[in-house]
């Protein structure tokens, strides 16, 4: 049937013509800008997680700046750490040379003195815009590390967290704590140091921190006994103070108990404080010789404080400095070791963050981006579709011209 009002053959022809147009309107779209979802009409979807991805990789640039900072802070301290036990183990050259009698001990002093002033350079110098990991001025910091996003589209962010080492060389005053009945206390008694020769060696080491008011312990002083290459110690606390007895009592206690749980074979300690407070005993049962050292540190002073207290100008000086030296080197090689772990982990964390971030770009161009070689054959394949639509649209519409002839 044909008929002059309503052409069907032309109205195919336009629908065809419109569907065409708009596939090649899509696609010269996509070639212009480079995606295949520009917007959130085009697939609403992926548009809302592209965005979702987007924001995140932005974050990470944070991120990845957050942990090259950490990175260069920690690396800083480290440094320090590293040249403060280099010049330790100077110092301790001049100690151990101050152990023989025929040394002049003022010139090794005088050596020890500037080695210590080194120390104190180092340390206040060791800052990375203007924060110091080794001074004590931070007990520690955090590091941003990575942004969480849960299942629930939850978003938390993490931190590594660097505890900072108090190298300081201040901070320190001397405690007449420490005596002996066979060892030689050096200074004003603030280290003490005992030979113990091996089957049945025995000495007395006898805690008398409250011997006048200005000796008194306080809630932080810490006093360690370094036993060979181990070392035990006891931090006084609050509740040590002002319970009924003598806080030397307690420090006492503490000591011996954290000897004991050294294990050390052979080594006896024991303690009877009614019948002698505060009063040590140590006895060497094993086969070795033994070097037992005492050694004080105020409270909030720096773990190397004791440098000021180190005296190799006497021989008995110069025997407890032997003993303080190896537990201050020990101090700054755990100390070294910490934060070169730290550091570590920050630059693999820095790594990870970056190869998350690409991978996230990756899968976010997989989404959205266009595929170019497909999407040009497209273009010429609508191109020619919309040349042939076109003339079908032109023949629909010289059909009922047609007609005509019939009226002839």
């Amino acid at each position: 049937m044909s008929s002059i009002l309503t052409n069907n053959g032309a109205m195919v022809a336009l629908q065809t013509l419109k569907s065409v147009n708009s596939s090649l309107s899509e696609t010269t779209s996509a070639i212009s800008t480079g995606k295949k979802v520009a917007d959130a009409k085009q697939n609403a979807a992926v548009w809302a997680i592209s965005k979702t991805m987007e924001s995140d990789v932005n974050g990470f640039k944070s991120v990845k700046e957050s942990l090259s900072l950490g990175e260069s802070t920690v690396a800083v301290a480290r440094n320090a750490t590293e040249t403060v036990t280099d010049l330790l183990g100077q110092m301790k050259e001049r100690i151990v040379a101050a152990q023989g009698d025929n040394v002049d001990r003022t010139k090794l002093q005088a050596e020890v003195n500037d080695l210590r002033d080194q120390i104190g350079s180092v340390v206040g110098a060791a800052q990375f815009n203007g924060l110091n990991l080794v001074d004590g001025s931070t007990a520690s910091t955090d590091v941003l590390s990575s942004l969480d996003r849960d299942s629930s589209g939850n978003v938390t962010a993490s931190s590594i967290t660097v505890t900072g080492a108090n190298l300081s060389t201040g901070g320190y005053s001397a405690k007449d704590i420490f005596s002996s009945s066979g060892g030689t206390p050096s200074g004003n008694g603030d280290t003490v140091a005992l030979s113990l020769d091996a089957a049945g060696g025995t000495d007395q080491i006898t805690i008398a921190g409250a011997a006048s008011p200005a000796d008194d312990f306080a809630a932080g002083d810490k006093i360690e006994i370094r036993l060979g290459d181990q070392t035990a110690s006891y931090t006084v606390s609050a509740d040590d103070i002002g319970v009924g007895i003598n806080t030397d009592e307690m420090v006492a206690a503490g000591l011996k108990n954290s000897v004991d749980n050294l294990g050390i074979a052979g080594m006896q300690v024991d303690y009877d404080p009614t019948a002698a407070a505060g009063q040590l005993t140590f006895t060497n049962n094993g086969t070795a010789d033994m070097t037992v050292t005492g050694s004080f540190q105020n409270a909030g002073s720096g773990a190397l404080a004791n440098l000021a207290a180190i005296d190799v100008s006497t021989a008995g000086g110069a025997t407890a400095a032997l003993g303080s030296i190896e537990g201050l080197i020990t101090t700054t090689i755990d100390a070294a070791a910490a934060f070169g772990t730290v550091e570590s982990r920050i630059e693999t964390q820095n790594d990870f963050v970056s190869k998350l971030s690409d991978s996230l770009t990756s899968g976010i161009g997989g989404m959205v981006d266009a595929d170019m070689e497909e999407t040009s054959a497209r273009l010429q394949a609508l191109q020619v579709q919309q040349q042939l639509a076109t003339q079908s649209l032109s023949i629909a519409n010289q059909a009922p011209q047609q007609l005509l002839s019939l009226f002839r």
